[in-house]
């Protein structure tokens, strides 16, 4: 036990806690005037203090004298220790002072910024991060493009083969991306049978009324055009509201499809991106392909070069039960055939198997836009080893495969 072996206790993992730099912990090396403010951004939230009172007290107080660094890292780090007792906590600061946020944050470069705190803030525990950013995110306080550079930021492509954090938030931002283009199709899907609906009523009205009109109708003993005015009069109200509903239907239709649209180009702008940087960050660390001269296994011998099978199973897969990959090795070891994994290997091969997994799981968001990722990331320059891997994804037909 710990108490027996205190030495022990070092080598556990840091608690799942908040770190918040303006505790006033002895080992937080933050000024006091900061933790003044701090303290004081604290008080004005208990005492319940509206959103535009906080944004006019930081651009009249804070702001003009600490900057923009100090002034976001001492809101956002306050709030979110404000809501850090319970998910219930996290929301009810987000809906009360998203827009301290928002106005905080309000271009990409801020919102990276923004992440980074939130990474900071929760640093030894990974869920609440993905949480907290996946609630920024659908509050609309940061964009899933901030979310792309956050990941790909150094600090954490030096993690992708050690932690998950950075691949569960990028999973989040994709996948709400996703959704959300699938509720708008089934959105327009019914608001399309809502029109069709709302013609064919406005229609049988019109058709009620104009055969009510043209028919005679005897008043006192003398033949009347039209029927009864009390009958007209409601089948007149009845044709204006069925005609009033299509309208309303229509505009909806097109506004749903409007969204629609935007969701699409801005869909495609983040795959270009997410790609992009896939492309990059494996092209700074994959071998040379041109000294192996072929797409087949790049073996690692002696740590000259590596062993790279796209095939295997991807890090986001689960492998069966009680099994091993015939070519994985024990953490540090060797395989039998003297080939040795080193850490820079092993961050490739991990992040090969993400792009191949993120290729195989949004293949349907991607083929819509294939013409263009292919002009501009899957082009002749990117690593080979890396359109192998999205190809595989893809299950596209490749004469490199």
């Amino acid at each position: 036990s710990i108490e027996n072996a205190p030495a022990l206790e070092e080598l556990l993992p840091p608690k799942g806690g908040p770190n918040f730099k303006y505790s006033g912990a002895d080992d937080q090396e933050k000024t006091e005037q900061e933790q003044a403010l701090s303290a004081e951004l604290s008080n004005k939230v208990k005492g319940r203090q509206t959103a535009r009172e906080i944004i006019l007290w930081i651009e009249e107080t804070v702001y003009p004298i600490h900057g923009q660094e100090i002034t976001l890292s001492v809101v956002i780090q306050t709030l979110l220790d404000i809501g850090s007792k319970s998910f219930t906590h996290l929301i009810t600061v987000l809906e009360r002072y998203g827009q301290v946020m928002a106005k905080l944050c309000s271009d990409q470069d801020k919102q990276v910024m923004l992440i980074s705190e939130v990474g900071s803030y929760w640093k030894n525990n990974a869920q609440m991060t993905a949480i907290t950013i996946d609630r920024m995110m659908g509050y609309r306080l940061i964009s899933n493009l901030a979310i792309v550079r956050w990941v790909f930021s150094p600090e954490n492509i030096e993690q992708f083969h050690i932690s998950d954090r950075p691949w569960e938030v990028l999973r989040n931002a994709v996948s709400k991306t996703y959704n959300r283009i699938t509720d708008l199709r089934k959105e327009i899907s019914s608001l399309k049978k809502s029109v069709v609906s709302a013609e064919e009523a406005a229609s049988k009205a019109k058709a009620d009324l104009e055969a009510a009109e043209s028919k005679l109708t005897l008043v006192e003993g003398e033949p009347v055009l039209g029927e009864n005015p009390t009958k007209l009069k409601h089948l007149k109200s009845v044709a204006e509201k069925t005609k009033e509903e299509t309208v309303s239907m229509h505009d909806s239709l097109e506004a749903k499809e409007a969204l629609f649209a935007r969701a699409l180009d801005e869909n495609e702008v983040l795959f270009l991106s997410l790609y992009k940087n896939f492309s990059n960050v494996l092209m700074e660390r994959l071998p040379d392909a041109s000294r192996d001269g072929t797409l087949q296994s790049l073996k690692s011998v002696n740590g000259d070069s590596m062993a790279v099978d796209i095939e295997e199973p991807s890090t986001m897969e689960v492998d069966d039960e009680n099994e091993r990959p015939k070519k994985s090795q024990s953490n540090g070891g060797k395989t039998t055939n003297g080939y040795n994994v080193r850490e820079k290997e092993q961050w490739c091969l991990s992040t090969l198997g993400y792009v191949k997994a993120f290729s195989r799981q949004y293949a349907s968001e991607i083929w819509p836009h294939i013409e263009k990722m292919d002009a501009e990331v899957f082009t002749e320059d990117a690593h080979p080893l890396f359109r192998k891997a999205v190809y595989s994804g893809l299950r596209r037909l490749s004469n490199e495969l």
